[in-house]
Formats: C-alpha cells, sequence, structure tokens
C-alpha cells in the first residue's frame, strides 16, 4: 500500500510514519511545508516540499504517486493564532483538504482518505451532556473549530457527490513527546524542566487551571488512524478520545510531583485563553466496537515522559551553550 501523509514531518506525523514502518508491504510518501525534507533514513520514505494551497503541485503529486491512501495531517492547529490570524488558518486548513480532494475528482482516483478533524468541533455544552458522540451537534467556538467543522463536512460532501471513500476523525486533545511548547502540557514541563536547571525562577506561569479536556497520548492516536484507515467505514465520523476528562490544574498537579524542588504556581493573565469550554470529554465508543481500538498509555505516564523529554532537551541546550 502506498499512503500519502500530508503534514508528515509534525507531530502527529512523526509517531504515524514510526507506525507505518512498521507495516512490511507499505510504502510512503509524506509531504513537508514550510519545514523542509528531512534526511532521508528509511528507503520505503519519500518526502516532498509541498505548499497544499497551490492546487496545480498538488495534482501534480498526486498524478505523479497515485497513493492507495491519504491521511491529511497538515493545518494550523494553534488555537490562540488562530484567533490571531483567522484567515491564515481558514485558508492552510481548507483550501489544502479542497485541493487534495478536488485532484483525485479530476484525476479519476479514490484513494482512501482521511479526514482529520478535531473535537473541538463540538464547542462548548453543559457537563450533563457528556460525553460527546458523533451525532452531536457542531457548535464551534473559535476560527480552527470552524476549519475543522469545514473539513469535517467537506469530506463527508465528496464521499456522497463523488464516491471518494473519506472516513472522518475527530481527535479529542492529543499529546506526548514532540509537541510544541505552543501547548498547555509541554508548555508547563519545559518551565519545570528550566526550573530544575536553574535557568527560571521556581515559579510556574500558568494561565487559566479550571478547564477540563479529554487527553489520548499521541500514540494511541495514531494507532487509531491507522485502524480507521484501514477498517473505519466510508462516510462515517469517529471520534478519537480517552473519555476521561482531566483538568489543567491536574496537569500542574502531577508536575509537581514529579518535579525535583519545591515550585510556586502563578497567574499569568497573558496565559488565559478567550472562550474556554469549561469540561469536554467524548465517547470512543464507536471507534472501539468497529476496529478494536483502545487508549493504552495512561495519562500520568503521558506527563512523565513529555517532562523527561523536556529535562533531555535543557540539558542538552545547557551543554552546548557551556561549550560556545
Amino acid at each position: 500500500m502506498h499512503i500519502l501523509i500530508t503534514g508528515a514531518t509534525g507531530f502527529v506525523g512523526t509517531y504515524l510514519r514510526e507506525q507505518v514502518r512498521a507495516q512490511a508491504a507499505w510504502r510512503l510518501t509524506g509531504t513537508t511545508y514550510p519545514d523542509l525534507p528531512p534526511a532521508l533514513a528509511d528507503p520505503r520514505e519519500e518526502f516532498v516540499y509541498l505548499d497544499l494551497r497551490q492546487a496545480e503541485d498538488v495534482r501534480a503529486l498526486l498524478a505523479e504517486r497515485r497513493p492507495d491512501a491519504i491521511i491529511h495531517l497538515a493545518a494550523q492547529s494553534h488555537v490562540p493564532t488562530a484567533y490571531r490570524d483567522p484567515w491564515n488558518t481558514l485558508e492552510n486548513n481548507i483550501r489544502g483538504q479542497l485541493n487534495l480532494l478536488e485532484a483525485c475528482v479530476t484525476l479519476g482516483l479514490k484513494p482512501r482518505f482521511l479526514v482529520i478533524g478535531s473535537g473541538e468541533e463540538y464547542g462548548r455544552d453543559a457537563p450533563e451532556a457528556m460525553p460527546l458522540r458523533e451525532e452531536h451537534p457542531l457548535r464551534p467556538e473559535n476560527p480552527y473549530s470552524v476549519s475543522k467543522v469545514a473539513q469535517d463536512v467537506l469530506g463527508y460532501q465528496y464521499f456522497i457527490s463523488y464516491a471518494i471513500p473519506v472516513v472522518r476523525m475527530r481527535p479529542f486533545n492529543h499529546v506526548g513527546p514532540r509537541q510544541s511548547p505552543r501547548f498547555v502540557l509541554p508548555a508547563f514541563a519545559q518551565q519545570v524542566a528550566r526550573i530544575e536547571a536553574g535557568l527560571q525562577e521556581p515559579v510556574l506561569r500558568v494561565g487559566n487551571l479550571s478547564p477540563a479536556r479529554d487527553f489520548t497520548d499521541v500514540r494511541d492516536v495514531v494507532r487509531a488512524y491507522l485502524l480507521a484507515l484501514q477498517q473505519g467505514r466510508p462516510g462515517e465520523v469517529y471520534n478519537v478520545c480517552s473519555g476521561t476528562a482531566h483538568s489543567i490544574q491536574s496537569i500542574v498537579n502531577r508536575l509537581l510531583e514529579l518535579a525535583r524542588l519545591p515550585i510556586s504556581v502563578e497567574v499569568d493573565p497573558e496565559r488565559y485563553r478567550p472562550a474556554d469550554v469549561p469540561v469536554v470529554f467524548g465517547s470512543a465508543e464507536k471507534l472501539q466496537r468497529e476496529t478494536g481500538w483502545e487508549p493504552q498509555i495512561p495519562f500520568e505516564q503521558t506527563v512523565q515522559d513529555v517532562l523527561e523529554e523536556w529535562r533531555g532537551v535543557v540539558r542538552i541546550k545547557n551543554q552546548e551553550a557551556l561549550q560556545r
């Protein structure tokens, strides 16, 4: 099987590639932008520098590679950035997917096509409405979630109109090592690692700690994607989530337990996010029933793994600074 993965060098893409490489009969083409393609390490992997907003370039790639499956990961996924520049988020997330789907139609291709939406599509609801299931109304509350709703329904429309076997995913918050410190867990873990190394005063600066989210380890999420790619029903949508809400406060508490010295906590008003949804958790019962997927990595282990990664990053940077 030849799989095209857009955003193949991003946070999720690096883990997904590891899973694909474990499949002996699969080969992979990955797109990357704006970062340059990595050095090749596996002969079954190829990388293409591609701006998905350029329709002709997208069509040329699909005409050349004619993939059996497409997993469309590439997106602007940072909510605060989406607030600062809504059009950039909408253009990147919608136009890129539209170009891929249109290229499939133009070329007569019908690859298995995995559309990656988001649990953010559901928006705000009362705690008694939890867990959120796939039939729950969509109430996007920020530019990022609006773009994901558009991707979701666009994928469904191309399934209905052109019989492209689109499977739609709605992952809730996924976390793990290698995630950008723009996101909450690595942002806090980076601070703790810097404090332990004596590079920052022993104060953890935080925003709103009350929201509770459904966190799933990225390594479990990519397993779900590949199972859905193979076993998911075209036209259907699947939540990817743990079914449990963890507050941001609980992340802080876990990191403070793991810290090697006492750390105080200070609220930084600059870290507050507009229109935070208080409590969100979903149900992955449908995905579990149809593919057998279940999350395997406990949330506490994920937090520890992220902190260990940042301890290593800070240690290496310290060593490099001393050698200058």
